[in-house]
């Protein structure tokens, strides 16, 4: 009987391997190697041409494009060649790869080379390389920094949204009259767009003058209702329109852990005596941490990109108050004009993203096996 175990597949294809021609091998990791070089040879000829390094160059990156076609070929030819039947499997992984390179590798790594470059739209000049200029300008603008410091007060804050989130699931789960209403209606601010939620809530429902929520806070005693004037009170109250919008997508991932969690293990814990605390500190707590994790890292991962209800309310006033990076990245394009800069301040920040949700990453993994 053929022996067709994961180890006996691994021998097989070793032996296929071996039995492959030497100049065979040779051949296709060359056309693969020359095919490398053509298109890193172009991609730097075009660089330099672009910074005004040197002369001969290209009008325009099409012949990049080009290149980068005629590579993903050779290299799937190559992998065929070299590798035998391995490489023929491997072609199937290779459309992935080759559009990651493409619209996540060549762009972040277009990015750096953009960052490098004094850029002003409105300038006449054009761009033209100035080395890590802006890295030294990033170091010292404090209105960045200040940026900064604000998206840890809004990271912070989803725990907050996450806790309220966690209630409003524990309450549609439970036995209750109207379940499927209530399941509906807190659904429907996550099928607002933020952008409209900034202009019907922070332009109309809270303004200062004439908002409902502005007549309401002055009948309560609060003489000067202006929700955006000072900047704590601006800060929690962008917080509170993106949690408004943002809870119910928490909400909906934590209720379906709920339902999917097993009715015998609470039944369990009423048996032997538990209360509702227990219960939900011991048994429903401990259970729904992954689903909690994993909601919580991509909420985070969206509030670090939270722009649009700045722009639209604040513009990040009062004095900065309210500004988080996106937003101010964005004033940089729009009211300095300048590619170069804003880049760099966007690849920077990409990179505390990375360092901050691989940390993040690791700790919860440990705190869960901890738990758990």
């Amino acid at each position: 009987m053929q022996d067709t175990s994961p180890a006996a597949a691994v021998r097989h294809d070793k032996v296929a391997w071996q039995r492959i021609a030497a100049t065979r091998k040779a051949l296709g990791r060359g056309f693969v190697v020359l095919a490398s070089l053509v298109l890193v040879t172009v991609l730097v000829v075009q660089i330099l041409h672009v910074s005004g390094t040197i002369t001969p160059g290209f009008s325009d990156w099409r012949p990049v494009l080009y290149g980068y076609v005629l590579w993903s070929v050779a290299l799937g030819v190559g992998q065929v060649m070299a590798r035998g039947e391995r490489g023929l499997r491997a072609l199937f992984l290779l459309p992935a790869v080759l559009f990651t390179v493409a619209v996540v590798i060549f762009p972040s790594l277009f990015g750096f080379y953009i960052a490098t470059l004094d850029w002003n739209l409105s300038s006449l000049e054009g761009p033209h390389f100035n080395g890590l200029s802006n890295l030294y300008a990033l170091f010292h603008d404090d209105y960045y920094w200040n940026a900064l410091g604000n998206m840890i007060f809004y990271t912070l804050s989803v725990l907050g949204e996450y806790a309220i989130a966690f209630g409003l699931a524990l309450l549609l789960n439970a036995e209750i009259r109207g379940r499927k209403f209530f399941r509906v209606v807190f659904l429907l601010p996550m099928m607002l767009s933020p952008v409209a939620v900034s202009w019907m809530i922070g332009k109309s429902l809270m303004e200062y003058r004439f908002g409902p929520a502005a007549t309401l806070a002055r009948d309560l005693g609060w003489d000067n209702p202006a929700f955006f004037a000072a900047p704590w009170i601006a800060r929690f109250s962008i917080q509170a329109m993106d949690a408004w919008v943002s809870i119910p997508f928490i909400m909906i991932i934590l209720l379906a852990g709920l339902q999917a969690m097993p009715k015998e293990v609470l039944e369990a814990a009423k048996v032997d005596g538990a209360n509702g605390w227990q219960s939900f500190w011991h048994v429903t707590f401990p259970i729904m941490l992954p689903v909690s994790i994993t909601v919580l890292i991509i909420r985070i991962i969206f509030k670090l990109k939270l722009a649009d209800i700045v722009i639209n309310v604040t513009a990040g006033g009062p004095g900065g108050a309210t500004d988080t990076v996106s937003s101010f990245i964005y004033r940089v394009y729009r009211d300095r004009s300048n590619v170069g800069y804003g880049t760099g301040l966007a690849i920077f920040y990409l990179l505390l993203i990375i360092v901050f949700l691989t940390v993040l990453l690791r700790l919860s993994h440990r705190w869960t096996q901890r738990v758990s």
